[in-house]
C-alpha cells in the first residue's frame, strides 16, 4: 500500500488592517494643568507651592476636530496692578496659634472676577478658611485666554496662614 502524501500546509491569511478608533465619535482631548500661587502677605508665605488643577479642554464646535484650537493660558492673579487684598489673619486664630493652608477652587470669569469660590481643602480651622474665602471673593484675576479671547476657567488657589 502506497503512503499518502501529507496535505500541503497553507499559512493563515493575515487579518485585514482596521482602524482601532471609530471615526464617528470625537477623540478624547489631552488634559492640561493650571498652576497658580497665592500672593505674599502677612498671612500668606511666598514659598507656598503652587497647586495644579486639571481641566479638560473645551470640545470642538460641531463635534469634529477640524484644526488644532489655540492653547488656553491659565488665569493669573499675581500681576502687580491687580492690588488683590491680603487675607486678614483672624486675631483669635493668631492668639490661639492656629496655622494652616487653605486651598480654594475659584471660577475666574472672562472679566477677571471670581464668580464662584469654593473650599477645596480646609486648613483645619474654620476661622482661617472663612478669612481666605472672604479675601479671594474680592480678588481680580487676569482671565484665562484661548488665543486672544478671554474665557472662564477654574483654578486652585493655595492660601497659607503662617505665624511669624
Amino acid at each position: 500500500m502506497p503512503l499518502a502524501e501529507p496535505a500541503p500546509v497553507t499559512p493563515p491569511k493575515p487579518l485585514p488592517q482596521t482602524n482601532t478608533r471609530p471615526t464617528s465619535q470625537p477623540q478624547p482631548r489631552p488634559v492640561r494643568e493650571t498652576v497658580v500661587s497665592a500672593p505674599a502677605s502677612s498671612a500668606a508665605s511666598n514659598d507656598a507651592p503652587a497647586v495644579p488643577v486639571a481641566a479638560p479642554a473645551a470640545p470642538p464646535a460641531g463635534g469634529e476636530a477640524s484644526a488644532e484650537p489655540a492653547p488656553v493660558s491659565a488665569p493669573r492673579f499675581d500681576a502687580d496692578y491687580l492690588q488683590n487684598p491680603r487675607p486678614e489673619y483672624p486675631s483669635l486664630s493668631r492668639r490661639l496659634g492656629e496655622q494652616g493652608r487653605v486651598v480654594l477652587r475659584v471660577r475666574v470669569e472672562p472679566s477677571g472676577a471670581a464668580s464662584q469660590v469654593e473650599l477645596q481643602r480646609s486648613s483645619g480651622f474654620s476661622r482661617l478658611d472663612e478669612a481666605a474665602l472672604q479675601a479671594v471673593r474680592r480678588w481680580k484675576f487676569v482671565p484665562a485666554r484661548r488665543g486672544s479671547e478671554a474665557i472662564a476657567e477654574w483654578v486652585l488657589v493655595p492660601i497659607p496662614f503662617i505665624l511669624h
